[in-house]
Order: C-alpha cells, then sequence, then structure tokens
C-alpha cells in the first residue's frame, strides 16, 4: 500500500466564493497536506476542480481521479467535508458505500469526521441529504435571481455574435462592426435566394472566419479550442437568420433546464420566450428580418446556377394553386427559360401546363413595378389611401371612434364588476331579497356578457386597422429605396412583391395571351396584366 496514491480532492464551484476563503482551493490544499502528513499517509496527489459544481460528477480532476482509482493506484481519497466529494446526495453515497470500496478505497472526509475504515458512519445519509438540500436552495436563488434579471428586459446570455458588451455597460450590447458585416451578409444572400448550405459554402471558400473563430481570434474564448476554424456549419447561418436580436430585440427565457441536477439545457416554446422590442442597435431592419423569416417558411429548390432566378418560389397556378416549377438547363437559351405547374409536370394530368418564358414574365413584372414606382412617387397620399382600403389612415374617425367605445366598455365592465360585489353583499346583509338579488344580477351578467363580447371584436378590429398601417408603412419604406427597376432581382421581388398567379392561356382570338395577377407585398395593391404573344414576338424580331 506504501506505493500507491493517497487522492487528495479539492473542489470549488462559483456559490462557494460567496462563502469566503474557508472554500478556497488553497486552503482546502493546506488542510488536507496537513492531516495526510499527521496521520501518516504518503504519496500525496492533489486533483482539483476549480469553479464546477457539486451536483455534477463530469468533473476533469473527478475523473482523472476515478481513472486512477479503476487503474488500482489510488488506496485512499480524502476530501475537506463530504459537501467537495458532491452535492448529489444519491451519487455522493454511490461512491462512497458502493464504488470506492470496490476498488478498495478508503475515503475520509475530515471536517464531517466521516472514515469508511471506522464504524462510525451512522450519520453519513443525512449529512449528504444536507449537502443535496443545499446546492437546492442556491439553486432556487439563483434561478429567481435570474428569472427578475431576465424580466427586467436585461439579456440573460452574453453578446451573440455580432455584437459585443458595452465598454460602460456590460449589460448592454454594442455593434461590433466586423462580424455585423457578415452577419448583413448572410441576411442579404438568403434575401437574394441562397440556402443555409450554400451561404456556408460561400462563407468557407471565403476563409471568413465562423463565429467560434471569430471569438478566439478576439480573446472571447468560449472553450471550442478543436474547431474547424475555416469551416462554415448550415446549420449555423440557420440560426444566424432565426434571431430577433439582429433587429435590435432583446430575447429572454429561449431555454430551461429540468432540474438543477440536470445541466443540458432544454428549448422553451417560442410562446413562452420574453421580447423586449429596440433594446440596442439593429443590424439588419426588421423588414429584412421579417422578409428572411417568410423566405425561410417557404424554402425554394436548390439550383445548379450561380443566378438565382427571382421567380423561384413565387409564381402559382391560378387553377390548382400549386406552384410553378422553373425549368432551366444549360442547354436552354436565356428566352427559352420557363415555367410550368407543378401539377401538370409531375405527370398527374389534373391541371394544364399554364407554360411561360421568364423573359416575358419579367418584362410584365418590371413594367408593373415601375407604375408602382411611379404611383407612389407621384402621390404617395393616393396611393396609401387606396391600400389603407377601410382601415385607419381612410377611416381614421372609425378607429377613433372604437377606441372611445372599447373605453367605455371596458370602464362599464369593471363597474359592472363593483356592482355585482354590493349587489352580493346587500343580498347577504338581507336588504335586498333572494328575488330581487336573482333579477339583478341575471341583468348585470346579461349587459357584461354583451359587453365582453364588444370588447373582443373591437379589440380585433383595432389591432388589424393599426397592423394595416403599419404593413403600408413597411412597404413604402422599401418602395422608397428606388426610382427606376432596369433589373429585376432576387431582394428586388422578394421586397415587394407576396406571390404571381399565373393563368392559363387563353388563343380564342387566334393568337395566345395570358393573364398575369401581382400580388405586392402586405396585400396593398394588386396589378393584372396580359401576356401577348404576338406582342412579344414582334418585339424580340425588333430587337
Amino acid at each position: 500500500m506504501a506505493d500507491k496514491i493517497t487522492a487528495l480532492y479539492c473542489r470549488l464551484s462559483r456559490d462557494d466564493l460567496l462563502h469566503g476563503e474557508s472554500n478556497s482551493i488553497t486552503n482546502q490544499k493546506a488542510i488536507l497536506k496537513k492531516y495526510a502528513e499527521d496521520n501518516g499517509f504518503s504519496n500525496p496527489v492533489y486533483y482539483v476542480d476549480d469553479g464546477v459544481s457539486g451536483t455534477t460528477f463530469e468533473r476533469d480532476g473527478f475523473k482523472a481521479m476515478m481513472t486512477d482509482i479503476e487503474d488500482g493506484k489510488v488506496s485512499t481519497v480524502i476530501t475537506k467535508d463530504l459537501s467537495r466529494l458532491g452535492r448529489d446526495y444519491l451519487k455522493t453515497g454511490e461512491y462512497i458505500e458502493s464504488i470506492f470500496p470496490d476498488y478498495d478505497v478508503r475515503y475520509i472526509a475530515v471536517n464531517d469526521n466521516v472514515d469508511t475504515f471506522k464504524s462510525e458512519n451512522d450519520l453519513l445519509a443525512f449529512k449528504n441529504i444536507f449537502n443535496d438540500w443545499y446546492a437546492r436552495d442556491c439553486s432556487k436563488k439563483i434561478r429567481a435571481v435570474f428569472k427578475a434579471k431576465g424580466q427586467s428586459g436585461k439579456p440573460l446570455s452574453k453578446p451573440i455574435y455580432g455584437y459585443k458588451s458595452s465598454e460602460v455597460d456590460k449589460h448592454q450590447w454594442v455593434i461590433d462592426e466586423e462580424a455585423a458585416n457578415v452577419v448583413r451578409r448572410i441576411f442579404k444572400l438568403c434575401i437574394d435566394g441562397y440556402g443555409p448550405s450554400k451561404i456556408a459554402r460561400i462563407l468557407t471558400e471565403e476563409k471568413v472566419l465562423n463565429p467560434t473563430a471569430y471569438a478566439l481570434s478576439q480573446g472571447r474564448d468560449n472553450g471550442h479550442r478543436n474547431a474547424n476554424l475555416n469551416r462554415w456549419d448550415h446549420r449555423t447561418v440557420a440560426s444566424i437568420l432565426e434571431r430577433p436580436e439582429y433587429c435590435g430585440h432583446t430575447v429572454n427565457f429561449r431555454t430551461r433546464r429540468k432540474s438543477y441536477k440536470v445541466k443540458m439545457a432544454i428549448r422553451n416554446p417560442q410562446e413562452d420566450w420574453l421580447i423586449f422590442e429596440n433594446t440596442h442597435e439593429p443590424i439588419v431592419t426588421q423588414q429584412q428580418f421579417d422578409l428572411v423569416q417568410e423566405l425561410r417558411k417557404n424554402k425554394r429548390r436548390p439550383q445548379r446556377f450561380e443566378v438565382i432566378n427571382p421567380f423561384s418560389g413565387v409564381c402559382y397556378c391560378a387553377d390548382c394553386g400549386k406552384k410553378m416549377y422553373l425549368c432551366r438547363s444549360t442547354s436552354l437559351a436565356d428566352n427559352q427559360e420557363h415555367l410550368k405547374c407543378s401539377t401538370y409536370a409531375n405527370d398527374t394530368k389534373d391541371c394544364t401546363v399554364h407554360y411561360i418564358r421568364t423573359s416575358v414574365l419579367s418584362e410584365i413584372v418590371l413594367g408593373e413595378i415601375n407604375k408602382l414606382l411611379i404611383m407612389v412617387n407621384q402621390n404617395e397620399d393616393e396611393f396609401v389611401q387606396a391600400a389603407m382600403e377601410s382601415s385607419a389612415t381612410k377611416h381614421s374617425s372609425e378607429l377613433f371612434k372604437a377606441k372611445k367605445v372599447l373605453n367605455k366598455a371596458e370602464k362599464r365592465i369593471a363597474e359592472l364588476d363593483r356592482l355585482f360585489a354590493r349587489l352580493y353583499e346587500d343580498n347577504v346583509s338581507g336588504k335586498v331579497s333572494d328575488e330581487r338579488y336573482a333579477v339583478m344580477s341575471a341583468g348585470y351578467e346579461v349587459e357584461q356578457n354583451r359587453l365582453k363580447k364588444d370588447v373582443a371584436e373591437l379589440t380585433a378590429f383595432i389591432e388589424t386597422a393599426e397592423q394595416r398601417a403599419s404593413d403600408v408603412k413597411s412597404f413604402l419604406t422599401a418602395v422608397r429605396k428606388y426610382e427606376h427597376i432596369t433589373v429585376l432581382t432576387s431582394e428586388i421581388m422578394h421586397e415587394l412583391i407576396e406571390k404571381i398567379v399565373i393563368h392559363a392561356p387563353d388563343k380564342s382570338s387566334g393568337h395566345r395571351t395570358q393573364q398575369i395577377e401581382i400580388h405586392f407585398r402586405f396585400a396593398v395593391a394588386i396589378a393584372t396584366a396580359t401576356a401577348n404573344r404576338k406582342e412579344y414576338t414582334k418585339k424580340r424580331k425588333a430587337a
């Protein structure tokens, strides 16, 4: 036994730091060294875990000690007290009463007077339970502080990629321009039609540092030292595209833990998140973020071509309602690229082909967009009034009246609650008979139920009107960026157009015509145009 190790195990967690020097690693080492010397324990070796909770046994120092125990190198384990070994009473008890004895290892907790070679360990289980309770109590206090901080609007996480902590206020996020430029580019590429996998390949090929590598380069090491510094993962890109923080919002309570003993985070449903708007400077606009979310919901098929076709994923068949397939090939000339109904393309023949060339469609859509730009630039008020239809701007008096009626109804509901309470007290005291109470309370209840229904309808009307105003404002913000458009890009298409509906061709006039419906975003307008093959053929010959 003389050549075997006496393991002097020391552990300190962040919570223990609150209790001062008595639990410091230096102090524990001094106590254990003196105990070993005074009691004749030879060959002492320190195993240390600094800043690790006692509720987990996934600790580097502890695992190194267990490896030596399993290899038969250790005769005795000594800790300052039981809580240094662990605060999970079930696992701690298992190590002391089962695992250590299996390897003929003696365990000693100095301050708790525990020695497995002696018989006076009757209170061992209770001491372990008290240590577990202590960990549970600390966890409750930490969760309470964490919850209060999260509900106050302060971010619960460190700044995400693209941001850094302010030097003035550590709770305030400020833009990190170098990383923010990469984030802006990721959003721009997504709007242009590239998916997360393609964006990840582009960034990797250009040797852009991924978030982990960038953090290391800035001295913000997050522990991933073996990360591939030149490789972007599509999941990283997708995560960036989904984070509301990039448009200036704080998002708290994304995740939770089942218990203080289980460290793995569980993702909360989105309705349980707490979002505080406009808490820091945005990297992308709200409109860009919303547009990306919509594009991500309607994911398009990956394309082999470097140039993304702007019509991909936005054109629909007027008859079956399904998306139009984009047909392109290196063997086809630009004016031969076309769209056709996906139902027809799947050989079901439940619909017709609805064939249309993208060059023809591009000419029509460009013309209608530029008409709308002229309308907005020359008479914005008239456009807004038409776009708002029967909501806030055109009928501001109705909105004002609705808010006034809503306020009155809410006050009357509160008054009826007070009348109910007073009527009940009068009935109990005998001032109002049971018959009179039944009649009056029934009348109050009927009135209150009617008012509650009115409140729900008025609230819905007001919210719809105000949201409509916000949508039109967002559309105008996008339109004002352009004066005249000559080239139709994916970004322009998805900023301004919701969908394009392609009708079946009509040959009744002797030549082929085809009706096209262009639905602008937020339903601000619908443009109807006709694709006339005769006119297009003339233009092509003239060119």
